[in-house]
């Protein structure tokens, strides 16, 4: 592959939101929404709605020791979109380059904004 075809593939759109409107699942309305909430109750509102689909059990769940993972890989996938390469990404975050590739590869997200290996 040269060098400018490799480039530019940390380059393309890789915004969440874009992600998620084309899969229908976002929309305007939604988003300005979104907007007027703080994250913690975001968070928490998520998780009211995930309690109510295992008719409020939770069990079994370690949420406390969970959430550092749930938040870390939300990081991360807004670090890529917010980025405009694969470096940038990294010093947004405050990790070494090769950390950075260690944890795409931990948290799966090779794949994660379409079928092209944009990451």
């Amino acid at each position: 592959m040269k060098k400018s075809q490799k480039n530019s593939l940390t380059r393309r759109n890789k915004s969440v939101i874009s992600k998620l409107t084309n899969e229908g699942l976002l929309d305007n309305t939604v988003l300005v929404n979104i907007n007027n909430i703080t994250l913690e109750d975001l968070i928490a509102i998520k998780l009211e709605l995930a309690i109510k689909q295992v008719n409020n059990r939770l069990y079994g769940f370690d949420i406390w020791r969970r959430s550092g993972y749930i938040i870390r890989e939300a990081l991360l996938k807004f670090a890529i979109s917010a980025t405009q390469s694969k470096m940038d990404a990294a010093r947004f975050l405050g990790v070494n380059y090769l950390e950075f590739k260690k944890l795409i590869k931990k948290y799966e997200l090779e794949d994660h904004f379409n079928n092209e290996n944009l990451i």
